[in-house]
């Protein structure tokens, strides 16, 4: 009998939590243990609902998510993406809500952020370039007050105080307008291959940036970096092509 009320309890809330917007769920998630319990399933019918209202079925039937494998991480993933009203107006966010693309117009370097900054915590997402990187592709960090378009080709992710980024054409850190040396610190350090995965490691409170590829660890590119406003994911790029972002984890330090 026990089992038969439970079962007809879980549904009950599945049915009712399925209706709720994400910020009610998370305060329903305090309410008792049973709830948080139940909410903290990720593979539950509330959050395949709440995953098949909000995400493009080109992305859900697609490998893009592959790494990300309960529902709840793929519907995290979707709110941390490609901002599409953050990025310079020569870009565009395909329909799957991850990848983005650079129209071809000549003499413009332009970057787009993602859609939820961080202050606080240990963050991780990976970034795959599915086309030819060019002359300039950096990837990395930025605040607000960072800029997303310039004339020319230059290397504007890392052009002033606001940005930190890694370019891959050449593995030379930048930052403040300065080259910040080699990365990662190898002797002749393999050059980025279309199609492999970058992750993007952000600890707010150790003040560090690193990367991984292809789930290697490359080090700490960046130590020191002051977080005085809110943070966001930056790539850009001058070369027309797309790239995928994929927020992976979030580890946040009360």
């Amino acid at each position: 009998m026990g089992d038969i009320v439970r079962r007809a309890s879980d549904h009950i809330l599945e049915v009712i939590f399925s209706y709720l917007d994400l910020h009610t769920l998370r305060n329903c998630s305090l309410v008792c243990k049973r709830w948080y319990q139940f909410l903290n399933d990720e593979n539950n019918h509330v959050w395949r609902m709440h995953c098949i209202r909000k995400l493009a079925q080109e992305a859900l039937s697609s490998d893009l998510l592959s790494s990300v494998p309960t529902y709840k991480s793929k519907l995290r993933a979707f709110y941390h993406a490609w901002n599409p009203n953050d990025c310079s107006r020569n870009i565009y966010i395909k329909p799957n809500g991850f990848t983005l693309h650079r129209n071809p117009v000549a003499q413009s370097t332009d970057a787009c952020r993602g859609k939820i900054g961080f202050r606080h915590g240990r963050h991780a997402w990976e970034v795959i370039w599915e086309g030819p990187l060019g002359t300039v592709a950096v990837i990395g960090i930025a605040t607000k007050e960072a800029p997303l378009l310039c004339h020319g080709y230059v290397a504007l992710l890392g052009s002033d105080e606001h940005s930190w980024g890694w370019n891959l054409v050449d593995n030379h850190l930048l930052h403040n307008g300065d080259p910040q040396g080699n990365y990662p610190l190898l002797n002749n350090a393999p050059k980025y291959q279309v199609g492999e995965r970058i992750r993007v490691i952000l600890d707010c409170d150790d003040n560090t940036l690193s990367f991984e590829k292809n789930y290697e660890f490359l080090g700490v590119a960046f130590r020191g970096v002051i977080l005085r406003t809110i943070v966001y994911r930056v790539s850009h790029l001058k070369c027309s092509l797309s790239i995928a972002t994929l927020f992976f984890v979030q580890e946040q330090i009360a």
